[in-house]
């Protein structure tokens, strides 16, 4: 059933277009086709978070005190920066006439515009506006993209375009058709475990879900893995000359599979939930509160949430190693992106023993193979699962995204020597 926005929205236009049949038929039916086109599951109850409350929780800036090197790099990362309140500084794509509109068609558009304080993105059809809702929240930090939530009183929905960073330019939201504007997509619980340290449900009696919007913690702070800080710092500061951390979680004195679950909470794919978002906790057994799904190596499956965990997990790499974990290639405490000399060299610090095999490809000795092994090994991939469109009509395109399953890809290996 209809609910009672999409009713209204849909006697809006019958009336506006009651003098031109024809366009407002076409639209009505738009609009229907995409009411129905929404993933059902996103209109579904999401349980509340039984997670302790953030009481404890005293944010990443009371860290900086004993480890300020550490605080000073984070705050650059990706992680740190994956959400955030929107502002003409957070937001990445353009406001400039000419810059911020999206076209679905010659009737329909989306306008991100400044309305006062306000950044608003407009939905308009005939030029004249039909629906808006301001830009709230930031998710993602830029680096391949951005896309933007929106408050209706306690509850959260996604806006309907997104922006990409590989193009400077507004895309359709991921997962969005590209042929019509969709406000009505609810933020779960399950969004907001990957996209925030800390969220709770105020009210799970209506049809999409409430928040305390008091107790949101943005970002994926230091907290999010090392657990809320109230009782280390409490601890440390009464007790400044013990220098192991008590009251904390360090997964680097963690058992492997233990260490690869903290990351796989969130880079292991869509998981099958077995308990509430926001119940796992590092040093838990990821496998206790989700299951995970087979592993697919074919690019077009590849997509912004996939299973990077099961991918190395797969690799011949790992599963001829005893220590290998995602901290052996990436520092989370710092922003290295688009750095593959550097993750390269940590390739080498395991391919430069004698019993590890060597790259036997022969190039010019002016090219140093060392100083990227990545592209070859681990290369970037066209994906079919997520289609952006970010000019309007059907002009389609894929996202690119790196493998992590670490292998010989002989077609991109070639397209990299050339280059």
């Amino acid at each position: 059933m209809l609910n009672y926005r999409e009713m209204n929205f849909i006697k809006y236009i019958a009336h506006k277009y009651k003098k031109q049949v024809a366009l407002a038929v076409m639209v009505i039916v738009i609009v229907i086709t995409n009411l129905f086109f929404a993933d059902k599951k996103s209109r579904t109850f999401v349980e509340p978070s039984y997670a302790d409350n953030n009481e404890k929780m005293i944010g990443s800036a009371a860290c900086k005190t004993c480890h300020k090197e550490i605080y000073d790099s984070h705050i650059k990362t990706a992680h740190f920066n994956d959400s955030k309140v929107a502002d003409v500084k957070s937001i990445k794509g353009s406001f400039a006439n000419g810059e911020n509109v999206f076209n679905y068609n010659k009737f329909m558009s989306v306008a991100m515009v400044k309305d006062g304080k306000r950044l608003i993105q407009s939905a308009r059809i005939g030029g004249e506006e039909v629906q808006r809702a301001g830009f709230d929240l930031v998710i993602g930090s830029g680096r391949k993209g951005q896309s933007y939530l929106y408050w209706d009183n306690n509850k959260l929905f996604q806006l309907p375009i997104s922006y990409y960073t590989a193009t400077n330019s507004w895309c359709n939201s991921p997962g969005f058709p590209n042929f019509v504007y969709y406000y009505d997509r609810p933020i779960t619980l399950n969004c907001l475990e990957c996209h925030s340290s800390f969220a709770k449900t105020i009210n799970e009696q209506e049809e999409f879900v409430e928040y305390d919007r008091k107790a949101l913690v943005m970002g994926i702070d230091c907290e999010r893995c090392h657990g809320a800080g109230g009782d280390h710092v409490a601890y440390q500061v009464a007790n400044p000359k013990d220098t192991v951390g008590r009251y904390i979680v360090n997964t680097a004195h963690k058992d492997r599979q233990v260490r690869l679950d903290g990351c796989a909470l969130c880079h292991s794919g869509i998981r099958s939930p077995l308990k509430p978002p926001f119940s796992f906790k590092m040093g838990d057994t990821l496998d206790h509160f989700s299951v995970g799904k087979p592993v697919s190596h074919q690019a077009d499956t590849l997509d912004v949430h996939g299973n990077q965990n099961g991918l190395l997990a797969a690799s011949k790499c790992f599963l001829q190693s005893t220590q290998m974990d995602c901290s052996s290639c990436h520092n989370v405490h710092r922003d290295e992106f688009n750095d593959p000399k550097l993750y390269s060299q940590r390739c080498m610090s395991c391919h430069n023993s004698p019993t590890q095999t060597k790259c036997t490809v022969k190039v010019d000795k002016k090219i140093i193979l060392a100083n990227n092994c990545i592209d070859c090994h681990m290369p970037i991939l066209a994906s079919k699962k997520i289609q952006l469109n970010v000019s309007g009509g059907q002009n389609l395109q894929p996202d690119y995204i790196r493998t992590h399953f670490i292998s010989i890809y002989r077609e991109e290996s070639r397209k990299f020597l050339e280059r």
